[in-house]
Order: C-alpha cells, then structure tokens, then sequence
C-alpha cells in the first residue's frame, strides 16, 4: 500500500491535450474532458460575478461577455512563451488533473499526447510546467496514442483531426519518427473560419461570430452529399430568420479533405512496397473531426487509383489519444518511459 493508502501504486493518468477539448483518464476509472480555455475578468464587475481570479472550460465560455478568454493550447501546443500562456496552461493541466481526482500523498504519473510534428522547443515548454504538477511526466505524438489504443501498430495509418491540427501517422511496428508523421493546420478552427466567412460572405445582414459557426459546424458537419438540407436559425439586426447553409457547410468540411488525401498519397511511400496494400486497407479516422459524416467515404474516393482502401472511425474517437496514453503508461514500466518520449521528473527537478 503506497503513502496514500491506495493500493496499486501511483495514479497514472492519459491525458490528450487539445486546442479545444482536453480528455483525461486514469488507472483508477477516471473520464472527463474539458474544454481547453481559460477566462480572467475583464474588469471589476466580472470579479465580483464570478468571486473567481479565473474560471476554466465551458463555464468559462459562457460567461465570455465579460471575460477574457485564453486558449493555451494554439494549434495543439503551447503558445509563444510567456507569462500569460504558461500560467493559462498550467491552470488547464491542473484542472484536468483535479478531475482524476488524486488523494494526499499520490504519486501521480501522466502520458500526454501532442501534435505529430510538435517541436522539441514546445515539448520542453510542456514539460516545464508538467514537473510542477505531475511527478513523473513524458509527451508523444497525439496519433501514436490513438495506435496504442487499437492496436494498430504495424502496417497502419492513423488520421487524427482535432481543432488545431490534423495530424497523420505511418505506423510501421516502431515508434514513428519525423518522416513517418505529418501535421496539418487545416483542422476543426479552419472549417470554424472557413464556415464564418461563407456565411458572412453569403449573407451580409446577418449576425455571426467565430464561436456561432463552430456550433453550427458540430452539429451539421459533413462532406459529399447530404440527406436533407441543413436550415439554421440566424438573426439580422436582432430578429431570428432561417437560412440554408447546406453549401456553406459542405464546402467549408470539404477544404481539409484535399490536403488529406495529398499527405497519404505522400506518406505511403515510407511503407516497404510489399506492405503499401496492407497499410491502406488499415486507415483509421481518430480526433472530433472524424465525425464529420462523410468523411471516410470522401478520402476513399480520393485514394481510389491506389487499389483497395479502407478508412474507418476507431471506436469512441474523442477519447481514443487519451486511451492509449493511459494504456501506454500502465503498460509501460516508468523506467522504459524515455525510451518512447521526452520525460521530465519532478525528482530530478
């Protein structure tokens, strides 16, 4: 029995940070997610709203009118080191760690997930503010965990597309290294902006907001044909009207395809050419946007003079990365840790 009076040892943690949502999960049964923002008040009045020096996730988004609001986590990593960013980051890290809800005395061991091609700069950075709140910590690539998670680990290729990036990885029975991952910055924030400025673009009069298409595009989005169209409610000068936005959506869910379809095209090329066949009836979709409806049949389509391909969405895809970050820190003693990612340790501090 360890110090805290936990049996099992230390509380080992999944944790896939993203640039909207951070998953997190826990030897111990823990699952949540958080949406990755943090808000300070604007002035005075929002203090004495929220009697908080700071407020973190959706709740934050709701009071946004009269607050701040920081995304730590731009493109999936660490923004440009400051102050600002890095105490915003950490208050979301501590967060999501508070919701596994580790005891006095836990020694507390995580596995966090980012971007393919993350620099080693923002790896660092990460791991800076990771030794003040975990004891023992290491980073890896976002689609090597979701691999982990299915056991896919030779002859396959994992999509992640999150909010920040679309990350793509060639998974050949090792861990994969620079050439055999590609990161993306058409992601879930660009079909967001994309989406905002057709529907600006399209119809002048009306009211609309980055925040507002983001929701328009998570509950409608797709790609190819739809079944019916998609109306929404919208307001022009206060008063609601309903708007077709089938074209605007379909069009702003499609932009991402293309650059899609042109990376797997270059990156089966790193499989041996025996095994090139195996590798793309073995395409899995990970990350939020593999729920754009769609999807898999639209890349299919895209790879079709390659020969047979098969694309399909892993089993629960939001909470995939953080699933197999969990399951490579149970699985992995700490002492094989660096052999796989950058590690920091709180001991060694």
């Amino acid at each position: 029995m360890n110090k805290s009076g936990n049996q099992g040892g230390p509380l080992l943690l999944g944790i896939d940070l993203g640039t909207s949502r951070t998953m997190i999960l826990s030897n111990r049964g823990a699952r949540a997610s958080v949406r990755s923002v943090v808000g300070y008040p604007k002035d005075i009045i929002g203090v004495k709203l929220m009697h908080h020096a700071h407020m973190i996730g959706e709740e934050a988004l709701k009071r946004q009118s009269y607050l701040d609001i920081h995304y730590p986590l731009e493109d999936g990593v660490l923004k440009e080191a400051n102050d600002q960013a890095a105490e915003a980051a950490k208050l979301l890290i501590e967060h999501a760690i508070s919701l596994a809800n580790p005891q006095p005395g836990d020694q507390v061991y995580g596995v966090l997930g980012v971007p393919a091609r993350a620099s080693m700069f923002n790896k660092n950075q990460l791991l800076k503010i990771t030794q003040e709140v975990l004891d023992l910590s290491m980073v890896v690539s976002e689609p090597f965990m979701a691999a982990y998670a299915i056991d896919q680990l030779n002859n396959s290729i994992i999509i992640d597309i999150g909010a920040g990036t679309t990350d793509i990885c060639a998974m050949k029975g090792t861990i994969p290294g620079v050439d055999e991952q590609v990161t993306s910055f058409k992601a879930g924030n660009y079909i967001d902006l994309v989406l905002e400025n057709l529907i600006r673009e399209n119809y002048p009069a009306v009211q609309m907001t980055n925040n507002l298409a983001r929701k328009i595009k998570e509950q409608y989005a797709f790609v190819g044909e739809s079944k019916e169209d998609i109306v929404v409610t919208l307001r022009v000068a206060g008063k609601p009207g309903s708007y077709n936005l089938t074209r605007e959506v379909k069009t702003a869910c499609e932009t991402i395809v293309t650059e899609i379809v042109e990376q797997l095209q270059s990156l089966i090329m790193v499989f041996d050419p025996e095994d090139q066949e195996e590798a793309l009836t073995n395409i899995f979709l990970t990350g939020g946007g593999s729920r754009i409806r769609g999807v898999e049949a639209l890349i299919m389509e895209g790879m079709k003079e390659y020969g047979p391909v098969q694309v399909r969405q892993v089993p629960d895809p939001d909470f995939c990365g953080g699933l197999g970050a969990l399951k490579l820190a149970m699985e992995l003693p700490p002492k094989y840790w660096e052999q796989v990612g950058q590690v920091s340790n709180k001991a060694a501090k």
